[in-house]
C-alpha cells in the first residue's frame, strides 16, 4: 500500500496516484486530498475521476465521495469493455479522460470511455487541447487515442459530452530535449450559438491575430471558427503552434505541437479572450522549451513510464508535487532545474526531466 500525503497539492497528485495505480496494480491511501485548498477534499470531478478509475480496474473504493480528505483505492483486474461516466453540471470531462489515459501500457485491448460534464470549463484542458494538442504529442512516442466532441459544456451547466477510445500502447522513450521553431498557428476558436449574433468566435481570433502583430510575430494563422449548442453561454480559444515535424534529427529536436488557450467571462471582450491565449503563446515563444506549461505537468508521468527527456518551461508548484507522488510510487525520474547542457540554456531554460523508465 503507497501512502501519500495530498496536502500540498490540487486534483493532479490524485490523478496521478489513480493513474499509476492502474498501471502498477498498487493499491494507495491519500490523506489530507487537497488539504491546502480554500475547500479541501474531493470535489465531484475529483469523484468522477475516482469512479471511473475503479470502473476501469474492478477497484475497492473507501473514501470516494464529495468532501473526503482520505481516499483509498485497491485496484482489481483492468477491463476493457465501454465505461460510462457523469461529471455533473460543469466538473472536467477532460481530467476525467486525463487519469485513465495511462492505462493505456496495461491494456490487452482498447478501452472506450464516455463522459458527460464540462468540456471546456476553467483550470481544465480544453476539449480541442486535447485533441490538436495532446492526441499529436502522445502519437509521436508511440501512445494513440481517439477523442470526439459530441456536445459541448461550459461554465455552470456543463451537459457536455466527450468520447475517448485509448488503444494499447507500448510507448518509446520521449525526446523533448529542444524546441523546434513553430511553422504555423492553428487557431481554434468556439462559442455557443447564443453567442453568434455578438460573433464571439470571429472575434477571439481576431484577438489572437492582434496580439501577434502587436509583437511583431510573423507567422501563419490559420483558423477554424465553430459555433455550437451547449446547455450555458460560453467560449473558448486554442491557440496550436505547430511545426518540425519533417527535421527531426536525433538530438531531441523537431516535431512540435504546444497548445495555449483563453476562456470567454462575462464581462471580458472576445479580442481581450483571443489576446489572452496570444500573451501565453509569447511568453512560451521566448523561451526554449518543446512543451507549454500545461503539457509538462502531463508528461511527468510519461517520463516515468517510458523514460526520456523532457524540456520543460519552469519548475511549478504543481510539477514538484506532481513528481512526489510518481517517486512514491518508485519510479526513478530526475529533475534538473536550470539545466542547459544542451547547449544555449539561460533563464529561459527552465528545466530538464527525465528517466529511463524504470522503477
Amino acid at each position: 500500500m503507497r501512502r501519500l500525503d495530498g496536502r500540498d497539492g490540487g486534483g493532479q497528485p490524485l490523478r496521478t496516484a489513480l493513474a499509476l495505480s492502474l498501471v502498477t496494480g498498487e493499491p494507495f491511501e491519500m490523506t489530507n486530498v487537497r488539504g491546502n485548498r480554500s475547500t479541501p477534499g474531493l470535489k465531484a470531478q475529483h469523484v468522477a475521476c475516482v469512479s471511473v478509475a475503479a470502473a476501469v480496474s474492478n477497484a475497492e473504493v473507501e473514501g470516494g465521495d464529495v468532501g473526503s480528505s482520505r481516499l483509498r483505492f485497491s485496484p482489481g483486474d483492468l477491463r476493457t469493455d465501454p465505461v460510462e461516466a457523469a461529471v455533473g453540471t460543469a466538473g472536467s470531462a477532460t481530467l476525467v479522460c486525463e487519469t485513465v489515459l495511462p492505462a493505456a501500457v496495461a491494456l490487452d485491448d482498447p478501452l472506450s470511455l464516455a463522459v458527460t460534464g464540462g468540456t471546456d470549463v476553467r483550470w481544465s484542458p480544453p476539449a480541442d487541447y486535447l485533441r490538436y494538442v495532446k492526441r499529436p504529442l502522445c502519437s509521436a512516442f508511440g501512445v494513440d487515442f481517439g477523442v470526439s466532441v459530441p456536445r459541448r459544456g461550459f461554465y455552470p451547466a456543463g451537459g457536455g459530452a466527450l468520447s475517448l477510445r485509448i488503444e494499447p500502447a507500448e510507448p518509446t522513450p520521449l525526446a523533448l530535449s529542444r524546441r523546434a521553431d513553430p511553422d504555423e498557428l492553428r487557431v481554434y476558436s468556439v462559442a455557443s450559438e447564443s453567442l453568434a449574433d455578438a460573433a464571439v468566435a470571429d472575434r477571439q481570433v481576431e484577438g489572437v491575430r492582434d496580439a501577434l502583430a502587436e509583437a511583431g510575430v510573423e507567422l501563419p494563422v490559420h483558423a477554424a471558427v465553430s459555433s455550437v449548442e451547449s446547455d450555458s453561454p460560453g467560449s473558448v480559444v486554442v491557440v496550436v503552434a505547430r511545426g518540425g515535424e519533417d527535421e527531426r534529427d536525433g538530438d531531441g529536436s523537431g516535431s512540435l505541437v504546444a497548445g495555449f488557450d483563453a476562456y470567454g467571462e462575462r464581462g471580458t471582450p472576445a479580442e481581450a479572450v483571443g489576446s489572452r491565449a496570444a500573451a501565453s503563446f509569447l511568453d512560451w515563444f521566448g523561451g526554449d522549451a518543446p512543451v507549454d506549461r500545461h503539457m509538462a505537468d502531463q508528461l511527468l508521468v510519461w517520463v516515468a513510464l517510458a523514460g526520456g527527456r523532457v524540456r520543460i518551461p519552469a519548475v511549478t508548484d504543481h510539477v514538484r508535487t506532481n513528481l512526489d507522488v510518481i517517486r512514491a510510487f518508485g519510479y526513478d525520474v530526475t529533475l534538473r532545474a536550470g539545466d542547459d547542457s544542451d547547449g544555449d540554456g539561460g533563464a529561459g531554460s527552465g528545466a530538464v526531466v527525465e528517466s529511463d523508465g524504470g522503477r
